[in-house]
C-alpha cells in the first residue's frame, strides 16, 4: 500500500467514524424529543431488574435518557470516545459495543436495586472508556497506548466520580459493569499482530 493510498484509507475510516457518531448521537436526541412529546412514555423501555419482561429492554435501555440534561451529559464523551474506538474499524466497532451493552444491560438487571428503572448510555460510555485506555496496551500499539492515556487524562475523574455508590439517581452498578466490560472487550476483539497495521 502506497503513502497516499494509506492516507486515503485512514481520512475514510475517519469520515465513516464521523458519520458514524454524529448519527447514534442525533438518534439519542431525536429519541428523547419523542419521549418527551408522548408524555415519557419511552422511559418504559430502562431495565427493571429480575423482571423476567425487562429482558427485552436490555438493548432499548442503552438508547434511552430520562430528559434532556440526562441525553446532553452522555453526547459528547459518547461522541468523542465512540469516534476514536470507531477509528479501528466499523465492524469491530460494532462489536464491542454490542457486547457492552448487552453485558451491562444483563448485570444491570441481575444486580440494580429493587424497583430502579434505569436507562441510558452511561453504560456504554463507561464501556467504552475502558476499551480505550486498554487496548492499546493489549495491543502493544504505541498509538493506542497514547489515545488510552489522553482519554484517561480527560474523563478519568469523571469515571471514578461516576462509579462512587453515594450518588443518589445514578446508577453505579450500571457505569462499573460497563466499565467492566470494556476491559473485557479489549482482550476479546484486540487486533493480532500483523493485523490492521494502516488502522490508527
Amino acid at each position: 500500500m502506497t503513502g497516499t493510498e494509506l492516507e486515503w484509507s485512514q481520512g475514510d475510516r475517519a469520515k465513516a467514524a464521523a458519520k458514524l457518531m454524529l448519527g447514534w448521537v442525533a438518534l439519542l436526541w431525536l429519541l428523547e424529543v419523542v419521549d418527551v412529546a408522548s408524555g415519557h412514555a419511552l422511559d418504559g423501555f430502562g431495565i427493571t431488574p429480575r423482571t423476567s419482561s425487562e429482558l427485552v429492554d436490555i438493548v432499548p435501555a442503552a438508547f434511552i435518557h430520562f430528559g434532556f440534561a440526562h441525553v446532553a451529559a452522555n453526547s459528547v464523551p459518547l461522541l468523542v470516545m465512540g469516534f476514536l474506538a470507531a477509528l479501528g474499524g466499523i465492524r469491530r466497532f460494532a462489536m464491542v459495543c454490542a457486547a457492552i451493552i448487552v453485558a451491562d444491560g444483563l448485570g444491570v438487571w441481575l444486580i440494580a436495586p429493587a424497583h430502579t428503572n434505569t436507562a441510558g448510555a452511561s453504560g456504554l460510555i463507561f464501556g467504552l472508556f475502558g476499551f480505550l485506555v486498554i487496548s492499546g496496551f493489549v495491543e502493544r500499539r504505541p498509538l493506542g497506548v497514547l489515545v488510552g492515556l489522553l482519554v484517561a487524562a480527560v474523563w478519568g475523574t469523571s469515571i471514578v466520580i461516576g462509579l462512587a455508590p453515594t450518588q443518589s439517581g445514578v446508577s453505579w452498578q450500571g457505569h462499573l459493569l460497563g466499565l467492566t466490560a470494556g476491559v473485557a472487550a479489549a482482550f476479546a476483539f484486540r487486533r493480532r499482530a500483523g493485523k490492521g497495521v494502516a488502522q490508527v
